[in-house]
């Protein structure tokens, strides 16, 4: 009878021990997320970024710094094209900086707690732990979610998050179309977290100075003809009214109208450099992520700087949702 028992207590000793070591439930990861999120002091990570919104990929290398009390940096550039741009957050407000063209904006902005940001840690975990509609696989080496979204663009509906099982570092982000087709992919190649920084990372004049010293203006060619640039994507019952060149004090622009029951304006002309570092105030703008660059979005304007050329989308009748959706779609050319 004591060896029955001495067995039974083994088996349920056994059975304990194994319960122990088995895989987390979701409740468990969630929990670690969560403490992740509070407890991380900043971090600073390396990704690519590709962009499948427009007639070839697009892949951007993204550098980000974050600093507890809210200090973020995150730097794009287009290899390719030569150009970057970096957002800064610190206590002066939100920064867009463009260094080749010398530009910055400001904003009171509460970027980027305003939506998902697929390039930010804590925007990728508060996503998880917000959606009750979040689904859930482990992988041998991952886990993986998949969540809503909450992007300007409504077409970037869902996302595809995978963490490292070993520390919750990011590993990949997929956000895809509601035909699930991966439009935006970041595969991040480093991750550290708990990281230092020195005084100035987060300054608006030092990261546009370093920024310039490594690269060369990013204007259209002086002798060439400038391309016409036409969106892709217009609202139902709105077309091309007509296109004109106008001559204006800071050169020549060519002016896009389109009308039917969503009218907008569209005028681009050749980037310049701004002589002065001093940044416009954007007081009741955002800043607006486009995929391919950063853009700056008022009550009923859109403008953004794009491969040497500045664009100027307006509108009294469209929501910021459309306007994201043309202007992310601005990349059909007709040479002048």
């Amino acid at each position: 009878m004591k060896r029955v028992s001495w067995f039974i207590a083994l088996i349920v000793m056994v059975t304990f021990v194994l319960a122990a070591c088995g895989e987390k439930t979701q409740d468990d990861i969630l929990e670690d997320l969560e403490s992740k999120m509070s407890d991380i002091s900043g971090y600073k990570a390396a990704a690519t970024m590709t962009l499948q919104t427009g007639n070839e990929p697009q892949t951007y290398e993204v550098e980000v710094w974050y600093q507890e009390k809210d200090y973020y940096r995150v730097a794009l550039k287009n290899a390719a094209k030569d150009q970057s741009q970096i957002i800064l957050r610190n206590d002066d407000g939100v920064f867009v900086l463009t260094p080749a063209l010398n530009k910055s904006f400001r904003f009171q902005s509460d970027w980027p707690i305003n939506s998902s940001q697929v390039y930010l840690y804590g925007s990728l975990i508060q996503d998880v732990l917000m959606d009750p509609e979040r689904t859930f696989t482990a992988t041998e080496d991952a886990y993986v979610f998949q969540t809503n979204t909450n992007y300007q663009n409504k077409n970037l509906s869902t996302q595809e998050i995978t963490f490292n099982k070993k520390d919750l570092a990011p590993l990949q982000v997929k956000v895809m179309n509601p035909d699930l087709e991966v439009l935006v992919q970041l595969d991040f190649t480093s991750f550290e977290e708990n990281a230092s920084f020195n005084e100035g990372d987060f300054d608006m004049e030092r990261n546009m100075t370093g920024a310039q010293m490594n690269e060369q203006p990013t204007m259209a060619e002086p002798e060439a003809e400038m391309a016409v640039h036409y969106p892709m994507y217009t609202p139902d019952g709105t077309s091309l009214d007509s296109s004109q060149t106008v001559e204006t004090d800071r050169g020549e622009s060519v002016v896009l109208q389109y009308t039917g029951e969503a009218p907008f304006t569209l005028i681009q002309e050749k980037s310049k450099v701004v002589p002065a570092t001093t940044p416009m105030n954007v007081s009741d703008g955002e800043p607006v992520d486009l995929g391919f660059t950063i853009g700056v979005m008022t009550e009923e304007s859109l403008m953004w700087s794009y491969n040497g050329v500045d664009f100027y989308l307006a509108s009294s009748t469209l929501g910021t949702e459309e306007m994201v959706s043309i202007a992310r779609s601005v990349y059909g050319t007709q040479e002048k």
